[in-house]
């Protein structure tokens, strides 16, 4: 073959390849375009994690777009990355570490459109001098951004306590609300510190991700935990991350109150904290809030929603088969609830939400609710809210219309009540500015 024929050649492959770039990158452009028009380019996510493109750097590769676990954060516009919905970034970075040129970088999102959250100081400090909140309360949910904050927090407070407080044996270094990721972090770095410390938790140790589905898989990066170092999986189940945890809180013995409510928390004029649960009275020279943002589940408040079939989570779907059953939300929670159950033998599936599309949830979720629906596994009623619940059907408004579904169970997904009136209660300001505050 001669030297011609093999430039030709090149070149065919190399038009093909470059009309193939083209015609995906016009298609994510497209998708880009039409989230734009649904919401704010550029819009302001609560108060968090979120990148921050200098478009005077990029050069247009695309890098960024393609690694987002949450899939539409960033994308292509006119051979440029913006941001089109930072509302859905939560912090993973692996977008600033694609960029070959260092355009991207992580910048925290503006307080003012967090009217419901603590406004923080940099130090993680609320308007209550050494009263601090970490993780998902914060407006971080992800997991690496809790372990951290929590690890950081009680470096701060460590730091405050060696230099201002003599060792009192009737007063607690620091208390630990809440034993999800921030707390659990939290409390390992306090007994790396050798801090006199107390958890306590409502619940289980674990938090939300003790409440997670059974075989859920947690997406992440490297983590670091304190007392253990680096874990370098980025894929793990929530089984797993538990056992984990476990293993080190029972090495270091951990000092947790489990199943224990946090009612209240005074500060007295000595500028100590009183932490009042139904029994108890703990005192403190630093509290540490990691009690995440749900709060309660949000009920819709129609007719049979007492009855047993509905139910607000979802722990082991295996316990559901050759059933009727319903699923109410279009987060990931919802999605990934609906998708689980589908999943069990002889379960019939319906999905139901209140608009027209899934706008919420992370791609690789939306990618397999479709998967789902052309197999025949799960059906999706999109634009129907539920009316009321009987004991073998639920009734649905679907575009305007009553329409009776067969149905055993029912789970709503309509997100939680987030802490609000006990942050008020125990003076902590939302979404106002810290300048006045002591």
């Amino acid at each position: 073959m001669d030297t011609a024929v093999t430039f030709s050649l090149a070149i065919i492959v190399i038009t093909f390849f470059v009309a193939c770039y083209v015609s995906k990158m016009r298609l994510h452009e497209g998708k880009a375009r039409k989230i734009a028009a649904h919401s704010t380019l550029h819009s302001e996510p609560r108060y968090g994690l979120r990148p921050y493109i200098d478009s005077s750097q990029c050069i247009g590769c695309a890098a960024c777009t393609t690694v987002c676990p949450e899939g539409d954060v960033l994308a292509m516009l006119g051979g440029r990355a913006f941001v089109v919905n930072a509302q859905k970034c939560i912090g993973h970075e692996r977008c600033v570490e694609a960029c070959p040129v260092g355009a991207l970088t992580m910048v925290m999102a503006a307080p003012k459109a967090a009217a419901d959250t603590p406004h923080l100081t940099a130090e993680l400090e609320t308007t209550v001098r050494n009263l601090f909140v970490v993780g998902e309360l914060g407006g971080l949910p992800l997991i690496r951004n809790a372990i951290n904050q929590g690890r950081e927090c009680i470096d701060i407070i460590t730091d405050r306590v060696r230099s201002a407080h003599a060792a009192d044996p009737n007063i607690y270094d620091v208390i630990i609300v809440g034993a999800g990721p921030a707390g659990i972090s939290a409390s390992l770095r306090a007994i790396e510190n050798k801090l006199k410390y107390l958890t306590i938790e409502r619940d289980e140790v674990g938090g939300t991700v003790a409440r997670f589905p059974r075989q859920k898989v947690i997406t992440t990066t490297p983590l670091e935990f304190p007392l253990y170092g680096k874990l370098h999986k980025t894929e793990l189940l929530k089984e797993h991350l538990l056992a984990l945890w476990d293993m080190v809180l029972n090495r270091a013995e951990f000092n947790v109150c489990t199943d224990s409510m946090v009612n209240d928390v005074q500060k007295s004029a000595d500028g100590i904290f009183h932490v009042l649960t139904a029994t108890q009275q703990h005192r403190a020279r630093y509290v540490v809030l990691a009690i995440g943002r749900a709060g309660n589940p949000r009920k819709l408040g129609i007719k049979g929603e007492q009855l047993p079939k509905v139910m607000y989570r979802l722990i082991d779907a295996h316990q559901y088969q050759h059933k009727n059953v319903i699923v109410v939300g279009g987060g990931d929670s919802a999605v990934e609830a609906a998708i689980a159950l589908a999943q069990q033998t002889g379960n019939r599936v319906t999905l139901s939400y209140r608009r027209q599309e899934l706008t919420r949830v992370k791609e690789r979720n939306a990618m397999r609710v479709r998967q789902f629906m052309r197999a025949g596994r799960l059906r999706v009623i999109f634009n129907s809210i539920p009316l009321e619940f009987r004991r073998e059907s639920v009734v649905l408004s679907v575009a305007g219309r009553s329409f009776k579904l067969a149905n055993d169970y029912a789970w709503i997904f309509a997100g939680g009540t987030p802490p609000n009136e006990f942050l008020k209660k125990i003076g902590v300001g939302l979404g106002v500015s810290l300048d006045s505050a002591g």
